[in-house]
This record gives C-alpha cells, structure tokens and sequence, in this order.
C-alpha cells in the first residue's frame, strides 16, 4: 500500500463524478469468448435510433460497433440527420417513432435521444413492445414519467440504461473507495455546481430566463413540427425552441440541473447510499413560468440511512457555487463546476483531498471496484443476458425523480409560499404533504393523441 505522498492521484483519476458500483459483467457472448474475433448473427442486436441528430448520432456510433442499425427516426431530417442516414444506408428511416415501431419487427432495442418532453412516451411504447431501451438523461421530463419508467422496466423484463455515461468510469470508482475507507470522516454535507447554462461571459448553451418570442417565422421543411411537439402544448416554432436550445424551455426541457444533474448526482448517490428526500428548498433569479431561471440553488435534505447520518445536498448552477475553502491554496480555482464533499475529518474537492497534511498523509486503498465494460456495453450486454446495466432504471429512475424534484421546487407559483417553509416531499404516497397545491407539477396533462 503505497502512500499518496509516493503515489499522487492524477487530475484524471477523479474528473467524471457521476459513479455507479457494477460488481463486473460475468456473462459474455459467445463471440468473446470463442478467441475466433468475429461475432455470430445470434449474438447480435437489431438497433433503432429514434433522435439522432446530437446525442444520438453518438451512442449509434458506439452500439453500431459490435451491432446492427436497422431503423433511424428522427423528426427533422437535416444536415446532421441526412449525414447519419449516410453513415448506416442500410437502416430504414422514420419520422414517426410509432410508424417505425409499427410497421418494423426486426428491432431488438432502442436508443432514445430526443427531447427530454418525448423521452418517457417513447421508450414506455418500446418498453411496452418488449424492447430493451437506452434513454438519454434525464430519463425522463416529469417526476411522474420516471416512475412509470421504473414500475414498466421491471414488469416487462427489459434492459434499461440511462444515458449519464459517467457513471461506468473508473475514476469515480476510486473516490467511493477512498470515502468508504474514511479518507474525510463522516459526510454530512455536499456541495455540486455547474456554470451551465451559461459557456462563456457573454455566451450561452441554450437561453434561459427569457419570455417567449413573439415572431413566427416559417417551419422548416426538413422538421415535422406536430411531432417535435408530441405531448406537450402546442405553440408555433421558433429556432430559439429547435435545435438543441429547447432545453431551456419548461414545456420542452429540464434546464441546468436536468441536463448534468442526473450526470454529477450518480457519484453522491452511490457513495452516501441516497434515494429520495424529505425536504428541498430552491432560490433563483427571477422567473416567468415559460423558461428555467438564469441561476438557482436547490437544497435536498436527505434522512438517516443504514450506518450514514442525515445529508444535505445543495445544487448551484448558472455560475453560482459555494464560497472559496479556506484550505484550498491561492491561485487554485474552485472551478466553474465541480463537487465537493465535506467530512468530519476533511474535504474531498475534485481531485484534491484536503487539508493538504491529509492528502500527503493518508494511504490509498487497493482498487476494488471492477471497471465497467463501457456505459453502453453494459447495456449491449445486459439486452443479451447479461446483468443489468449499472444505470438501468431501477437506479436511474429514482435518481432522476430527486432531479426533477429540484424543478418543481423552483416553479415560479410556489415562490412566496417556499420563502416561509421547505417542500417536503412523501417518496410513498407520491405528494408533498405540506404543500398539496405542488402536486400538479409532478405531472401534466399531455396535448390530445399522446400517452404515456
């Protein structure tokens, strides 16, 4: 056991802090094991892509490896879109997911990664057809729809991913062992934050805490725009809405803590064992019930679990964070996101232990944890008998409703009654006992010819 005054851990060994324990893939196909370097028709999927001008065109790129792409659905046939056509001709290609599901039943799973506000309609229709499905994060738009996703994942048997593809690093790996062996003591409090929505000082990745634009220029003819809009209220196109600016808009998005909180949430939630809080608070910038604020800050209370006492877990974005440690030496940045975690006997700040006697005294345990196969093999292999994915919706599921969570508590309706009291929240009952009137948030009624 080596010192880590002689071995150092890297900036590497701790950047990617969504983390997930995965006891290591037994059950391999028989193409990996037969030493021939080719893989049997029988040990392949049939993939769809529904989504696959962004985040999609990605995870095709990684199944499309050792599977086979056999239907491509998107409703905007741009550039990007044509360009992925390109790179699977073979594939047959949909606008409509439903016609796809419909009329193609060669597909074995699905990869969805459209819009948050379509996610939960369309992999609870593949999922209801008997396919494995890979969603992106948050698996879900509302906190309601993740746990519709949970209960029909386990009943039908499929195999489920989120995609939070961090969580199958090694890096985090590390920090779970270094905090169960006791590095920083007993953890009450942690801190996470990104500088998201926002990319530079006059620059964003997405508007938010603005209204609604008012012009109505023409649809373009590459988009369907009926279909983009799917279940949510229908209202005229804009380009501030598509492409990928969407994501700030309540009726399309899940904001800032949607897009990295289910990706920065998965390492705290593994290492502290946390599932649903009793209580959140939240401040921002001023809203409009049309856009998420510009910055906010969400507070999750958790209780007492197992041999851990209760945790308070506070999320900034917008370029808010916690104040400057005092351990942390001049001309070091807190960075513009990050987590940090706060013991009894010290702080663990991305890649750094301190106090710095801590970090140069303390003796790094012996790797553990087995490293994961990859975010979406583990899902290629769960579809084919493997274990469950790490990220499999009975994990992503109630990670993904505490989130959300975080979304109804900034709701612009329940400002002045939040400065008097905290939500509370009955993970059982599925209400806010407290504050009943919050219950409406959990859940909409979707625009006529959609369901869940």
């Amino acid at each position: 056991m080596k010192t880590q005054n002689s071995n150092k851990i890297s900036r590497r060994d701790f950047i990617g802090t969504s983390a997930l324990v995965v006891g290591g893939l037994t059950i391999v196909p028989a193409h990996a094991v037969s030493g021939l370097g080719h893989q049997a028709p029988s040990d392949t999927l049939n993939v769809a892509g529904i989504g696959i001008g962004g985040m999609g065109r990605g995870d095709l790129s990684d199944v499309g490896k050792t599977e086979n792409i056999v239907a491509l659905c998107d409703v905007d046939w741009s550039d990007n879109v044509k360009k992925v056509f390109d790179t699977y001709p073979k594939a047959k290609r949909y606008k409509d997911y439903r016609l796809m599901l419909d009329n193609q039943k060669d597909i074995d799973a699905v990869i969805v990664a459209t819009p948050d506000h379509t996610h939960a309609i369309i992999s609870m229709e593949a999922i209801r057809r008997g396919k494995h499905v890979y969603t992106e994060k948050p698996l879900t738009h509302t906190v309601y729809e993740a746990r519709m996703l949970t209960e029909a994942a386990r009943k039908y048997k499929v195999a489920t991913q989120m995609g939070n593809q961090g969580q199958a690093g090694d890096e985090p790996r590390r920090l779970q062992e270094m905090i169960h062996d006791g590095v920083i003591g007993t953890i009450r409090e942690v801190h996470v934050w990104t500088d998201r929505p926002n990319r530079g000082l006059a620059d964003t990745y997405w508007p938010q805490g603005v209204k609604r634009p008012e012009d109505m220029p023409p649809v373009p003819d590459s988009l369907d725009w009926d279909l983009f809009t799917g279940p949510a209220p229908l209202r005229p196109y804009h380009p501030s809405y598509h492409p990928f600016k969407w994501r700030g808009w309540i009726d399309y998005g899940t904001g800032a803590l949607g897009d990295i909180g289910c990706h920065s949430f998965d390492s705290v939630f593994r290492i502290l064992k946390l599932k649903y809080p009793t209580s959140i608070q939240a401040t921002s910038t001023l809203v409009n019930g049309e856009s998420f604020p510009l910055g906010s800050m969400v507070t999750y209370d958790f209780p007492a679990r197992e041999n851990m006492p209760p945790l308070r877990l506070t999320w900034y974005d917008g370029g808010l964070r916690p104040a400057r440690l005092d351990e942390i030496d001049p001309g070091i940045q807190m960075g513009a996101g990050g987590v940090l975690y706060i013991g009894s006997k010290g702080k663990i700040l991305g890649n750094r232990v301190l106090p710095q006697s801590l970090n140069d005294s303390y003796k790094i345990p012996e790797p553990y944890i087995k490293s994961s196969p990859g975010h979406r093999q583990e899902w290629i292999l769960a579809s084919k008998g493997g274990k469950p994915a790490g990220s499999n919706f009975d994990w992503a599921g109630p990670l993904t409703e505490t989130v959300l969570l975080g979304n109804i508590a900034l709701r612009p309706e329940l400002r002045e009654k939040m400065s008097f009291e905290n939500l509370h929240f009955d993970a059982e009952k599925f209400s806010f006992p407290n504050m009943p009137e919050a219950d409406q948030f959990l859940h909409y009624e979707y625009r006529e010819g959609w369901k869940l």
